[in-house]
């Protein structure tokens, strides 16, 4: 196997692992995602509600293709 492909099948399960978890999370999507951007913003990093959104959409769309 490609160092490549090893990386892209590491960052894959990252990403899936983190998606599975979200939707399985005992608390509402809403509170989890507030939770997130909350800690994202400590970090520095600014993600606007929508784009919270947007990326869960595209991460939800990810599973299904592979499940």
């Amino acid at each position: 196997m490609k160092p490549l492909h090893v990386i892209l099948s590491v960052i894959g399960g990252a990403v899936a692992g983190a998606a599975i978890g979200l939707l399985i999370a005992p608390e509402k999507g809403e509170d989890t995602r507030s939770k997130i951007i909350k800690i994202l913003k400590e970090k520095g990093i600014c993600l606007k509600k929508n784009k919270m959104e947007e990326l869960v959409d595209e991460i939800e769309d990810q599973i299904e293709k592979h499940i």
